[in-house]
């Protein structure tokens, strides 16, 4: 048998078992230890810290940790797939001032990196050759207007041959070799650094736009690289190998001289600053320095290489690719070393297993590594989660967050592996379930379940393939890959959105930095004040306009903007909230001095590299030098204090029941609700529930102070209990705290547990003003991460006066139900279709979230003891309609007649009690609906009478102008019919099963 039918095949028998075959966990252990036959010298972790420390001690480079795999504020990415990444507000000129990014000139880092999904997506080939990776680690070396081509090539050279000792005749290095299209010289600059450096003219080879041109994206900063190349073979002249794709001839570094800006017409600018950005992948430079040609025999792969093979059933890896690869038994080892490596890095920054973005990309990735492991490897279930440890141990040392999130990282894995599993049998369900629908002349089975059974379920394409084939039937791959391209299509266009949003561009930013324009002052955002009469005061701003960028074609820095014109105002000063830290922007007006009747309504207000932009269509001229007046919308301002503010409390609870493990994962504020994200093992419960909302209840009731003060991001980070989010913080920064002053946290001496976060987002005076507080919703958004959505003041008092109404119906309906102890089926049919409507009115209303999930049991048990009640008066009838049936028809082979009903569950009960009494009988009943023209229909066939139930069925109700469905034995459907066409109708269906009899 063929791998890829062995594949399959081991993985219908898993479906086809409630349980999967799971060895014994006691007789095989998946081992953590490190190996030691690799030279010390050049262990990763060494070649790691070698890299780290050269730029740090010899050439003054500060170094940066790796940000999360999780971009930050980067909606294009679903992972960080480049060391470039987090700076990319650098960049692009938009870095905040105050941070201390902003001040970065020379910067060293080794990045975690994923390419999965989106625009790099390696996962398909991860397995098929030595070195794709889903997961790999980008050390890499920045210089942000500091030096450039020389230096970097120069300290690139020297790293490379002096400090790691690779001998310079075993290196290529490409350059950019212009590009006449674009106007782009030749890159003699680089060739000629690299000349002196001493390489030879032979080594050093130009190349065009697709191998030596980098660019970011369609649009933004981009330039001339230059690659370095090493040849594992060595001891020969292999010019022509260089970025052909060799395995034997690899690029191991690549060197990015930032020089162009991309614009929106395709055009190229210089940029205001010239940057370098360098990327060497660590897998690939360990396996030079480990002299092995393939990344899996380094010490980085190795190990885990070896657990695997301790807790497998087949032979140890021994490193075949392609048709050597006998079963793909090696394949199967490099897909789960390598998923593995990719699971515990993003499990531990937060992207967990989901359905959209990166958490669905992850899930895919998971569930190709439990394939492999249990059909190829036949290792047993739990095995991929153990694997972890050495995972750990292998990358802990430089990312340990991973020692921290081992246990979760495992038990993520685990659950998620359990309902892979599970979506297996599901599946196959579903497909049993379609292909007995399907009549015997239909030879394809419909594309749109097969793709939604891979999209939601997780399914695997090829083994619906298989399943269905074996069943006789064929797979629509043409409709298939229609499907696939339109989701590809969906997430392109997305991506494609979120890149296009560019607020101002780099050279005006430049421009407005030579010119000496100043970041605009805000803090008169937080200059408001509470009355004695608890109303909020917000003063009006007068500022400056010092610049207008003009939005739309012709966009850039303009010296006036005309009636209707569409821009971004720049002010000196600002009271209005740029939307930051979770919270939405201010709306409201700005007037112009001389013309106060004349409002200017802003419609979105951005923050970008300490420029505050307030967005407008002009209602007048405006000119830059102009003085203004600002007015925020001071309810919509004050509906987002309230819920900002809210957030913390709802955060200081949750942490307060739950414990301190409770982290943030996100959240949103704006003037109609809150959302908040947080780290959680599973769903809260209803008691749960209650006890957050009694808490922060207290808070508000408490009416406590909230402190804000801005104190250096060192001193800050200091605060015991202080909660942070993955962001790049100003410095000095703003604590948020309620009831214990700043000062007092500074000095350590707080008497009670206190709300502390950093925080830029304007907040109330005092927690009294929130009023109440309703979690509408809390539901896992993946395993382990929960989402909270809450109302507040008069929404959450509706909210809770509804759910008292709603309560009060559910409890009358229980009182009718339990009073119907024997109904008429019409009766019960009527209190079922009460309690239907029911729950969708406590389904779709915003209500307290643990009452929600109160009367959603209640209903649910209402549900079926109606749903039993209906099935045992259907049974009932249906017996006594079959026989009467009987008595009217006899013994007779073939019964098609009308009966009185108007429920189709009583039709099909009836003419299986009918064929039960009369087990040789061909039975079709039609039921007539006088009130909607309807007309419900069921048949049942003896196997071996030459009829196909679901044909006669589709006959029928084809020829009344309907359908139907069902299997060779079983089918039901519904037509159209006056009344005096009914009998016509039954005669055509004695007639064509005659007629299929005699065939």
């Amino acid at each position: 048998m063929a791998a890829p039918v062995r594949i399959l095949t081991a993985c219908r028998s898993a479906i086809l078992n409630a349980n999967v075959t799971v060895f014994s966990l006691r007789s095989r252990k998946c081992s953590a230890l490190p190996h030691t036959d690799v030279q010390k010298e050049y262990s990763s972790k060494w070649v790691r810290r070698k890299f780290v420390d050269f730029f740090k001690e010899q050439h003054g480079h500060r170094v940066v940790p790796s940000s999360p795999v999780r971009p930050r504020g980067d909606p294009s990415l679903l992972f960080v797939n480049a060391g470039m990444n987090q700076f990319k507000p650098i960049l692009l000129g938009a870095a905040d001032p105050r941070s201390e990014m902003a001040s970065y000139r020379r910067v060293v880092n080794s990045q975690k990196c994923v390419r999965a999904g989106g625009k790099h997506n390696d996962l398909e080939d991860v397995g098929k050759d030595v070195y794709h990776h889903t997961f790999f680690e980008m050390l890499g070396n920045w210089s942000f207007g500091d030096y450039f081509k020389e230096e970097a090539c120069s300290m690139a050279w020297r790293l490379l041959t002096e400090e790691y000792g690779i001998p310079p005749e075993r290196l290529y290095v490409s350059y950019f070799g212009g590009d006449a299209a674009s106007g782009l010289p030749v890159d003699e600059d680089t060739r000629e650094i690299w000349r002196s450096l001493g390489v030879r003219p032979e080594r050093l080879l130009p190349f065009g736009m697709g191998d030596n041109f980098w660019e970011m994206g369609d649009v933004g900063p981009c330039g001339p690289c230059t690659e370095i190349h090493y040849d594992h073979v060595g001891g020969r002249e292999a010019p022509a190998l260089v970025n052909a794709d060799s395995p034997q001839l690899v690029e191991i570094w690549n060197l990015v001289f930032m020089q162009y800006n991309r614009e929106a017409d395709g055009g190229l600018r210089p940029l205001p600053q010239q940057s370098v950005d360098t990327g060497m992948g660590l897998e690939r430079l360990v396996t030079v320095l480990q002299g092995q040609q393939s990344n899996y025999h380094t010490d980085l792969f190795s190990p885990i290489l070896t657990a695997i093979h301790q807790c497998s059933g087949v032979a140890a890896y021994g490193g075949r690719t392609g048709e050597m690869d006998d079963g793909k038994v090696d394949m199967a080892y490099r897909v789960v070393a390598d998923h593995v490596r990719t699971l515990s890095v993003c499990i531990a920054d937060g992207v967990y297993p989901g359905m959209t973005g990166a958490e669905l990309v992850l899930r895919r990735i998971l569930r190709r590594a439990v394939r492999y492991s249990s059909e190829v490897l036949q290792a047993p279930q739990g095995s991929l989660a153990r694997l972890v440890p050495t995972v750990t141990h292998i990358l802990g040392d430089a990312y340990p967050e991973l020692h921290k999130e081992t246990e979760r990282i495992m038990d993520i894995i685990n659950e998620n592996e359990d309902h892979f599993l599970s979506a297996l049998r599901q599946g196959r369900r579903v497909i049993d379930r379609t292909l007995g629908k399907m009549a015997a002349h239909e030879a394809t089975f419909p594309a749109p379940v097969a793709w939604s059974l891979h999209r939601n379920l997780g399914f695997p394409l090829d083994l619906v393939q298989l399943m269905v084939e074996e069943r006789g039937k064929g797979l629509d791959t043409q409709h298939l890959q229609h499907l696939e391209q339109q989701e590809r299509e969906r997430a392109q266009a997305q991506s494609q959105a979120d890149d296009s949003v560019e607020l101002i561009d780099v050279h005006s930013l430049a421009q407005l930095q030579r010119e000496g324009v100043p970041h605009t002052d805000d803090s008169p955002k937080y200059l408001y004040s509470l009355r004695h009469d608890g109303k909020y005061v917000f003063p009006a701003c007068r500022a400056a306009v010092l610049a207008l960028y003009g939005v739309g074609p012709g966009a850039g820095l303009l010296e006036e903007v005309q009636e209707g014109q569409r821009c971004r105002v720049l002010l000196d000063r600002t009271s209005f909230y740029s939307q930051q830290g979770g919270q939405e922007h201010d709306l409201g007006y700005m007037t112009k001095d001389g013309l106060q009747d004349v409002l200017f309504p802003v419609e979105d207000v951005q923050l970008v590299g300490g420029y505050v932009l307030h967005q407008i269509t002009a209602t007048e001229t405006l000119r830059r030098g102009d003085h203004v007046q600002l007015h925020i919308d001071e309810a919509q301002r004050l509906a987002c204090m309230v819920k900002h503010t809210a957030t913390h409390v709802l955060s200081f609870a949750l942490r307060q029941l739950l414990g301190g493990g409770v982290a943030q994962r996100g959240s949103h504020v704006s003037a109609h609700r809150l959302r908040f994200d947080f780290s959680v093992k599973a769903s809260l419960s209803v008691s749960e529930l209650q006890q957050v909302e009694g808490l922060i209840q207290q808070i508000i009731q408490e009416d406590l102070q909230v402190h804000t003060q801005e104190v250096p991001l060192a001193l800050a980070n200091q605060i015991p209990g202080l909660r942070t989010v993955d962001e790049v913080y100003p410095d000095p920064v703003r604590v948020v705290s309620m009831a214990v002053s700043v000062s007092e946290l500074l000095e350590g001496t707080p008497h009670r547990p206190s709300s502390v976060e950093l925080c830029c987002g304007t907040h109330l005076l005092r927690t009294g003003a929130i009023r109440d507080l309703v979690i509408t919703s809390e539901r896992q958004l993946v395993k382990g991460i929960s989402r909270i959505v809450a109302v507040t003041g008069d929404d959450a008092r509706e909210a809770r006066e509804t759910g008292d109404v709603l309560e009060q119906e559910v409890e009358a309906l229980s009182a009718r139900v339990a009073a119907a102890t024997s109904p008429a089926l019409r009766d019960a049919q009527r209190l079922a279709k009460d309690v239907g409507q029911l729950t969708d009115a406590v389904e779709g209303t915003p209500i307290p979230q643990w009452q929600w999930r109160v009367l959603q049991t209640q209903l649910k048990a209402l549900q079926r003891r109606t749903n039993t009640s209906i099935r045992k008066l259907e049974i009932k009838e249906a017996g006594r309609k079959a026989q009467e049936l009987l008595e009217k028809h006899g013994s007779r082979p073939l019964v098609v007649d009308t009966i009185d009903t108007d429920s189709i569950s009583v039709v099909v009960k009836t003419v299986n009690r009918y064929s039960e009494l009369s087990p040789g009988c061909m039975v079709l009943l039609l039921a007539p609906q006088a009130s909607s023209g309807k007309v419900l229909c069921a048949c049942q066939v003896p196997k071996g009478r030459g009829v196909v139930a679901s044909d006669w069925a589709v006959a029928v109700c084809g020829h009344l102008g309907g359908n139907a469905g069902g299997s060779a034995v079983v089918a039901k459907g519904v037509g159209n019919a006056r009344a005096e066409h009914v009998s016509q109708a039954l005669r055509w269906a004695r007639a064509y099963a005659e007629g299929a009899q005699g065939s």
